[in-house]
C-alpha cells in the first residue's frame, strides 16, 4: 500500500461536510487539518507540505480569492476546488488559476480519495522543485557580480570571444570566470546552467 506524506487541508465553511470529509480521508490514513473560512487557514497554515480542499463559495473571503492570496505569499498547495452545482463557472475560473480538478458537490467517496492521493503526489513534485530552486538560489549567491555577468550572457547564448567584448576583459579572463561559474553552481554542463537560470527567474 503506497504511503502519502503531507496534510490534507480542507478549507469549507460548512460544519457537517468538512467534518465528513475529515473522518473519510482520516479513515484512510491521511492526516487532515479542516478550516472553517479563509481567514482560519491563513492564520493557522505554517508552511507545511500537503494539498488543499477549497470550497469556492465561502462568506468574506471566497475559495478564488484565497487562491488569489496564497499566490500572493507564495503558498504553494496542489488545490482540489470543490463547488455547489450553481459555481462551475467560479471553479472553472480556479482550474484556470492553476487548481488541479473540482469536484462538484455531493460527490461520490470513491471519487475523492483517489484525486486527494493525487493531488499529495503532486505536493511531493512542487516540494522537491521547491528545494532544487532553493538550493539553486543558494548557489547563484555565492557568485561575484561580474560572475553573475558571465552567466547571464553564457546563458543567452554568446560565446566566449562575445562576452570578453561585451565586458572589455580578455577572453582568457572570460574563462576563468565560466569555470567558476560553472563550478560554484555545479553545473555539469551549459544546458544544465541554462535550466538553472531558468529556476532563478521562477
Amino acid at each position: 500500500m503506497t504511503r502519502y506524506s503531507g496534510t490534507v487541508f480542507i478549507v469549507d465553511d460548512d460544519d457537517d461536510f468538512r467534518d465528513s470529509m475529515q473522518w473519510l480521508l482520516e479513515s484512510d490514513d491521511l492526516p487532515v487539518q479542516s478550516f472553517s473560512s479563509a481567514r482560519d487557514f491563513l492564520s493557522n497554515y505554517k508552511g507545511d507540505k500537503g494539498c488543499m480542499l477549497l470550497d469556492v463559495r465561502m462568506p468574506e473571503i471566497n475559495g478564488l480569492a484565497l487562491q488569489q492570496i496564497m499566490l500572493e505569499r507564495d503558498i504553494r498547495l496542489p488545490i482540489v476546488v470543490l463547488s455547489g452545482h450553481g459555481d462551475i463557472p467560479m471553479a472553472v475560473t480556479a482550474m484556470k488559476n492553476g487548481a488541479i480538478d473540482f469536484l462538484e458537490k455531493p460527490f461520490d467517496d470513491e471519487v475523492l480519495i483517489p484525486l486527494v492521493q493525487n493531488a499529495l503526489i503532486k505536493a511531493d513534485e512542487m516540494f522537491a522543485d521547491r528545494q532544487q530552486q532553493e538550493q539553486v538560489r543558494k548557489q547563484y549567491e555565492t557568485l561575484s557580480r561580474r560572475e553573475r555577468e558571465v552567466m547571464s550572457l553564457v546563458v543567452s547564448g554568446k560565446a566566449n570571444r562575445e562576452i570578453a567584448e561585451e565586458l572589455g576583459i580578455s577572453p582568457k579572463t572570460v574563462e576563468v570566470h565560466r569555470s567558476r561559474v560553472m563550478s560554484k553552481m555545479r553545473a555539469e554542463s551549459l544546458p544544465e546552467l541554462v535550466n538553472q537560470a531558468s529556476q532563478l527567474e521562477g
